[in-house]
């Protein structure tokens, strides 16, 4: 319909509502239901159908392809340093004691029951 005709018509629905509605036919009541409340102008869909499943694919292909950069990137990485073995963490509890290190609530005050610097399973 051209933009005139539409006018025309909205402007017959206008002047059918006015009426009392239990006079109007149902085609009249689906129309003006329609040119009120349809899905044209502000109502019209924003994306087409069949676009969410597009947009899910592509982002879980951009997911995918950022794991397998994170990968890429963590298998060139060095070696953990030594000092983040279970060794290396009770050797600095015992060092922390020795030198009486936080004697007031940390590792060297007494009755402590904190793992100190052990951190690694």
């Amino acid at each position: 319909m051209s933009k005139s005709e539409q006018a025309v018509v909205h402007r017959q629905l206008e002047e059918l509502q006015k009426k009392d509605w239990k006079t109007l036919s149902m085609d009249e009541k689906k129309a003006a239901y329609y040119v009120a409340f349809g899905p044209h102008g502000p109502r019209a869909p924003v994306s087409p159908p069949g676009q969410g499943l597009k947009v899910f694919l592509f982002t879980m292909g951009l997911v995918g392809v950022a794991g397998l950069l994170s990968m890429a990137i963590r298998s060139q990485a060095p070696p953990p340093p030594k000092t983040i073995t279970r060794e290396w963490e009770e050797a600095s509890n015992e060092r922390a004691r020795e030198q009486k290190s936080n004697p007031i609530t940390g590792i060297s005050s007494e009755g402590y029951s904190g793992k100190g610097f052990v951190v690694s399973k």
